[in-house]
């Protein structure tokens, strides 16, 4: 390797593209249009680094499986921060697999952080520490010490430990001081600033308050009953019940929990539960059926009964009840949740993410753009979205993720 490839590989690791750019933006072998490739990267040119990547893997020898391996490594990372979901994880397993035979630890280290990642971005929290586990970050240098630190902190958070998350952005910021990165360092100041933002509301007996995660994380933990609006789950004595998928029980739930202990009328349960505000005996008859499987999934946390104006909640043991909602409620928030990271994000790949139709998201991002909180740009398959520049506050407690008690 010539001294101008070197000198490049340099500064590209110490973030400096620019100066990355100087040595070789003249250059048209394999190797400069790698290191070309990685450099608009970090400019924030996705699309040209592609390419030039893709160049740049074509151009190296039979003999030079590792180059190409790390071709392919540095173009999954440019598909998971311009959130193309859709990028074949398969081809990243195998250069992977290639670096790890060829005794290239550090950057096969590199690919197993970006598929924990991937994994981490679209919720499947057990899978992506079971991953994380195989590897051991002590020999990694300081950027990719404060990378894999990232990671176990966003798992931390996602679980509501936040004490855990502490300690882990505690080393990535040592390490990514000791890696004298801007781009890095300022990655995780933000990270660190998720859990000093109001993460949820808490709703009991009439008044609200905000709660930052580290307090959400202690709710869960009290006896205190808790009707969580975020993950439309019900947390009470010591078991959690999910009701994601009955969001009709949920909205009985949740008026149920918001006037304990006093009860809530039967007109007021259909007009929010059926979305109807003209109520026939039909919509009697089926607030009756579906207070009666809400009673058969409560009995082991609760009972519901009901009283001469309709129905009211009471608890087994717990002393409270309280509503946890995310911090300002939409009707599209886990959407926005999304967007709120700062990238941009094709419609297909919040598809992935949110385990949605298309079509529902494509439903849900029009809705959102006409009333200014998405915005968009380019056309068809290039068609990217995101949120304004000064997005609402969003909630981590929307996105994609295991149970709090899982």
């Amino acid at each position: 390797m010539d001294s101008l490839i070197t000198a490049a590989a340099r500064a590209l690791a110490t973030g400096d593209p620019l100066g990355a750019l100087k040595r070789v933006a003249l250059r048209d072998d394999a190797p400069g249009l790698a290191l070309r490739g990685i450099a608009m990267a970090q400019l924030g040119d996705f699309v040209r680094a592609k390419a030039l990547l893709r160049s740049a893997a074509r151009g190296f020898g039979p003999k030079e499986a590792v180059a190409r391996a790390r071709c392919i490594v540095a173009e999954a990372e440019i598909a998971l921060v311009s959130r193309d979901l859709s990028w074949p994880v398969k081809t990243l397993e195998v250069a992977r697999a290639t670096l790890q035979s060829h005794g290239d630890r550090v950057n096969a280290a590199h690919a197993r952080n970006i598929e924990v990642r991937r994994l981490l971005l679209l919720g499947r929290i057990d899978d992506a520490e079971r991953m994380l586990a195989e590897l051991d970050p002590t020999p990694f240098p300081p950027a990719s010490r404060a990378a894999h630190e990232l990671i176990v902190a966003g798992m931390a958070i996602r679980r509501l430990q936040t004490k855990r998350a502490r300690v882990a952005l505690a080393r990535a910021g040592h390490a990514a001081h000791l890696a004298n990165i801007p781009a890095l360092m300022a990655e995780v100041e933000s990270a660190s600033r998720v859990l000093d933002a109001p993460a949820a509301r808490l709703i009991a007996r009439g008044d609200e308050r905000l709660l930052l995660l580290e307090e959400v994380e202690t709710l869960l933990a009290s006896p205190t009953f808790v009707v969580d609006a975020c993950r439309h789950v019900v947390h009470g004595e010591g078991a959690v019940m999910s009701l994601a998928t009955r969001p009709i029980l949920f909205t009985l739930m949740r008026r149920l929990a918001e006037a304990w202990p006093a009860d809530v009328s039967r007109s007021l349960l259909i007009a929010d539960a059926f979305r109807t505000k003209h109520a026939d005996e039909s919509h009697r008859a089926r607030l009756r059926v579906e207070m009666g499987r809400l009673r058969a999934m409560l009995r082991p946390m609760a009972e519901v009964s009901a009283t001469e104006r309709g129905f009211a909640l009471a608890t087994h043991h717990a002393s409270d009840v309280v509503v946890l909602a995310p911090p300002t409620e939409e009707r599209h928030a886990s959407v926005l949740a999304l967007l709120a990271d700062g990238e941009s994000w094709s419609s297909s790949a919040l598809s992935i993410a949110l385990g949605a139709s298309p079509r529902t998201v494509q439903r849900a991002l029009e809705s959102l753009a006409a009333t200014g909180k998405v915005q968009s740009f380019g056309r068809g398959p290039a068609r990217r979205w995101m949120t304004p520049p000064v997005p609402d506050v969003p909630s981590i407690l929307l996105l994609p993720g295991p149970l709090p008690s899982d």
